[in-house]
């Protein structure tokens, strides 16, 4: 195949039996590695010096081109410092989801990747082309599927995008991996934060955005049962991480200015559930799909391989109204709500959740 091809090496399983199956399509790519690691701001624990390891022994395996790219100082201005800016304002960031838009096939495109006709990545996620239209389709594997992570990516990357695993099963790419004889087949999962890696979340906000003290509140009863360090350490419908007995405790609302956590206790309270979502700078990847007054859809409001049915509805240029079939748990401001046709296979995009509401009585009529 005469395709120009840049992939992007991680390090892990995934984009190294990406890179084994265009070989076998008969595709030699040249390999980048980029070094987005907080390692220079003193996390000396960042996995970075085995992933370049694995990535040079992999460009010798196959006999590839490699460079080693620094995309560091990018990755803070506009990743971390958007991550940081977000939770200082009591709201909750997805720094994996700008890391895609802007670094992966914003800048490294723009640096590199523009020579190339591809850029292809060890995504879980597929492509489907529709009377000449790019559309971002779900992966084989529902509970790997990577679309919410991609949702905010434009029209132009997703054409150049290439993602070798869309129709394969995690079971089946390590298998492919371990057949194949790559050191990578056993290799954990990243659990991390794109640029954290093997970097505690909680560490890292203690060392960008500190520690304050502040109460945790009943909601029910307005006592205070307990302190936290910080609102930043916590998003709606938390459940685990507060230390408290007799729960389980939801987090159900937080008081910025007061640093005050409300929560409540049960495996259900209501306050914590919505079914109307409003949502802000809505990007539809390949246009915007709506022909009426109202669409249906599914979507997630976190990395889950659940959908939920609702309608979307726009109220203004650049507001929309989700309204939910489901009362849906622990909907958090300034997360991003994915959405998907009806059956859930094309992603349309995704918006930034600006609050959760509940309807007195839910229509999707």
């Amino acid at each position: 195949m005469n395709r120009k091809v840049a992939l992007l090496l991680s390090g892990g399983v995934d984009s190294s039996v990406a890179l084994h199956l265009l070989m076998e399509q008969g595709v030699r790519p040249d390999l980048f590695y980029i070094r987005i690691g907080a390692d220079e701001e003193g996390f000396t624990d960042c996995p970075s010096e085995d992933d370049e390891i694995l990535v040079r022994w992999l460009a010798r395996k196959y006999d590839l081109h490699l460079e080693l790219v620094s995309l560091h100082q990018e990755y803070w201005d506009y990743v971390v410092r958007y991550m940081i800016d977000t939770v200082k304002a009591g709201r909750t960031p997805h720094p994996d989801m700008l890391c895609n838009r802007v670094i992966k096939f914003g800048f490294f495109n723009d640096y590199w990747g523009k020579e190339y006709d591809h850029i292809a990545t060890g995504h879980y996620a597929d492509k489907e082309i529709v009377n000449g239209t790019h559309y971002l389709a779900t992966a084989a594997d529902p509970l790997k599927d990577q679309t919410d992570f991609l949702a905010q990516i434009t029209y132009p990357q997703l054409q150049k995008a290439l993602f070798p695993l869309g129709k394969l099963t995690k079971d089946e790419v390590r298998a492919i991996a371990e057949g194949s004889g790559l050191l990578t087949a056993h290799r954990r999962d990243s659990q991390g934060i794109c640029f954290l890696g093997k970097v505690n979340y909680n560490d890292f906000l203690r060392k960008y955005v500190g520690v304050k003290k502040g109460p945790i509140i009943e909601l029910d009863s307005g006592k205070q049962i307990g302190e936290h360090d910080g609102y930043w350490f916590h998003t709606i419908g938390q459940r685990k991480g507060l230390g408290l007995s007799g729960g389980p405790w939801f987090v159900v609302k937080k008081d910025v200015p007061s640093n005050t956590l409300y929560v409540s206790q049960g495996y259900q309270p209501i306050e914590q559930y919505g079914d109307v979502i409003l949502l802000d700078e809505l990007n539809f990847i390949s246009g915007n799909p709506m022909t009426g007054d109202k669409l249906p859809v599914t979507f997630k409001v976190r990395h889950t391989p659940e959908f939920t049915a609702g309608l979307l509805e726009q109220i203004s240029d650049r507001e929309y109204r989700l309204i939910s079939q489901d009362l849906i748990q622990g909907v958090a401001p300034g997360q991003f709500c994915t959405l998907y046709d009806a059956d859930h296979h094309i992603c349309y995009g995704s918006g930034v959740i600006e609050r959760g509401e509940r309807l007195l009585h839910n229509s999707l009529e």
